[in-house]
């Protein structure tokens, strides 16, 4: 099911980020987000003026749900999806790391480019932690770090 990990993380573009407010709410928004194989991580590009921005500058904890998109007259309960824990760095501007994740979401979204060069907006790397696999009906497993890492760095 590590193949299906793979198939479902590179053939989606947004998920579900999922954070914790101060107050201690779960506050859920859409992120698009990109595979940073040789770093091991998804990375993410937000703003500061967004809630979930300044709920994971606060708590790195995070998770993100991606799932493969509804297709009509096929049942949603069997959607192929996963549920990715992890922990949230906002990247340095200029850095190493926050260059070599511009470079990777840039060439996932040419149209993100002009947002890049924005003062408010930020790259977030997400080292995931473990995960939680459904590959269809009634077929679910927990995944733990390594097997992740084999997902997002393999390309076959």
């Amino acid at each position: 099911m590590t193949r299906e990990l793979r198939a479902l993380l590179n053939a989606q573009r947004v998920a579900a980020l999922g954070t914790v407010g101060d107050d201690g709410a779960p506050f859920v928004s859409m992120v698009p987000y990109a595979i940073v194989q040789h770093l091991c991580c998804l990375v993410i590009h937000v703003s500061g003026l967004a809630a979930h921005t300044r709920n994971l500058q606060a708590r790195e904890p995070v998770s993100l749900l991606v799932m493969k998109s509804e297709v009509p007259g096929e049942p949603v309960h069997a959607l192929p999806r996963v549920t990715l824990e992890g922990q949230a760095k906002v990247l340095e501007r200029g850095s190493a790391d926050w260059q070599a994740c511009s470079d990777v979401y840039i060439a996932r979204f040419p149209d993100a480019e002009p947002m890049t060069q924005l003062g408010d907006f930020m790259f977030v790397a997400i080292q995931v932690t473990g995960a939680r696999q459904v590959a269809g009906f009634g077929v679910a497993r927990s995944i733990d770090a390594e097997e992740v890492r084999l997902a997002l760095t393999s390309k076959g």
